[in-house]
């Protein structure tokens, strides 16, 4: 009687014990298409799902499908022979839908890393085919957000955005990502409601000077300002292809 081998039994690699098996797939499938595709760094945008143009707050849609396209278009004006600055989203509708139609509007490849969820969410028609993920774990989901990422810009969003916010915060005040990462919260009136920073220092939660690990944006031209700022500050050799953790010192 033949056996079917380990690597092609699919109840097995569905099983608990093959949950590493899993895991270690998703980082992997991912790290050779973006080799294959050349695609160097990334613009990563965060935002609601729920925000539509046509909704109440539609200019985030608008702004953020704008933005994209500017970026794009400054992306494509480099001298490289690698893809840089490449938009990437969580793949689904509302901003990350917003962000990756400006991409692909402006000729450029753009990175949806989607993920599977009861409700939502299904990967938008404009993520590049090649470069269109599907996650089943948060995390692994979170760090390829986190490895190629050399600017973050984040429109309103809900806990899905703050969860994302806070990751790349922390991975930055705690330097776990070895290169500084510009941070703009798009939609100033927004943030300052929802998140009270000023209060975190004021109870001690965090250092004054966390306050510079991030910046307001309410236009799409200045919020790519303020990105190739915080770009153009670190030397762009220092720069790998994949991000490495700072080493812990002992």
């Amino acid at each position: 009687m033949s056996q079917t081998l380990a690597y092609k039994n699919e109840e097995f690699l569905d099983s608990d014990d093959a949950r590493p098996l899993r895991i270690l797939a998703e980082y992997l499938e991912p790290m050779q298409a973006f080799q294959q595709a050349r695609i160097r760094d990334t613009i990563v945008f965060f935002g609601s799902a729920r925000l539509a143009p046509e909704g109440p707050l539609g200019q985030y849609y608008d702004a953020a499908r704008e933005l994209a396209r500017l970026v794009t278009l400054w992306s494509k004006n480099l001298a490289s022979h690698a893809h840089r600055y490449v938009v990437c989203t969580g793949g689904g509708g509302g901003i990350m839908e917003a962000a990756n139609r400006g991409a692909s509007e402006a000729g450029g490849r753009t990175v949806g890393l989607n993920i599977g969820l009861p409700h939502e969410q299904r990967p938008n028609p404009y993520v590049t085919r090649e470069l269109t993920f599907e996650f089943h774990y948060f995390f692994m989901r979170k760090l390829w957000f986190a490895h190629l990422a050399r600017a973050l810009v984040v429109f309103p969003g809900g806990f899905g955005t703050l969860d994302e916010l806070t990751e790349i915060l922390t991975l930055t005040q705690t330097r776990k990502i070895d290169r500084p990462i510009p941070i703009v919260l798009y939609g100033s009136s927004y943030w300052k409601e929802v998140i009270n920073f000023e209060a975190l220092v004021k109870h001690g939660m965090i250092a004054p000077e966390d306050l510079a690990l991030f910046q307001y944006a309410d236009d799409p031209a200045a919020a790519l300002a303020l990105m190739q700022a915080g770009i153009a500050a670190e030397p762009d050799e220092a720069v790998p292809c994949l991000a490495h953790s700072r080493t812990a010192r002992r």
